[in-house]
């Protein structure tokens, strides 16, 4: 199939629809990390923490609505940032589509494996330790792997989801 005429094949001129697309696939990797994040002791703590850094509060002050913005909210912005990276690396790195998957794969695995290691750098190593507060005292452990296991399943999530719903918007 010709491919030239996809939004992501030429960036410059689609940009805003990748990054919109980006937000969208963001944001359902989120709905998709809330399973095993709701599944685990402090598997949500995350959001509460996210949501605390915003309203610039504590974590135990946060409501149930507001850490689920929060935390979809992120879920969206790391999916801008996986359209950004992606869209730069298939700028400047030779085209190696794979038929059938509609994308750029190692633009797409670079991507997401950036993005998975952000969302997790940022929040375990820069967010937590300062907004945690007393969770962050008494369960950093826990809660760090936890979240590990939940940016694992967003990165996941993106791998699969990504290619399905850029390439069908082609």
């Amino acid at each position: 199939a010709d491919t030239s005429s996809w939004p992501w094949s030429q960036p410059w001129k689609y940009g805003q629809f990748v990054l919109l697309l980006g937000a969208v696939v963001g944001a359902a990797a989120a709905v998709v990390m809330a399973i095993p994040m709701w599944r685990q002791d402090d598997g949500f703590t995350p959001a509460y923490v996210a949501a605390a850094v915003v309203r610039r509060t504590t974590p135990d002050e946060v409501s149930f609505g507001d850490a689920n913005v929060a935390h979809h909210a992120a879920g969206a912005l790391a999916g801008v940032l996986y359209a950004v990276v992606y869209l730069v690396i298939d700028a400047v790195a030779p085209d190696l589509g794979v038929a059938g998957i509609g994308i750029d794969l190692p633009s797409h695995l670079v991507a997401t494996a950036v993005v998975v290691a952000f969302i997790y750098v940022a929040f375990a190593r820069f967010i937590f330790p300062r907004a945690g507060r007393r969770i962050y005292e008494e369960r950093a452990t826990a809660v760090r792997g936890q979240w590990l296991r939940s940016s694992l399943v967003f990165g996941a999530t993106l791998l699969v989801l990504a290619p399905a719903i850029f390439t069908g918007f082609a």
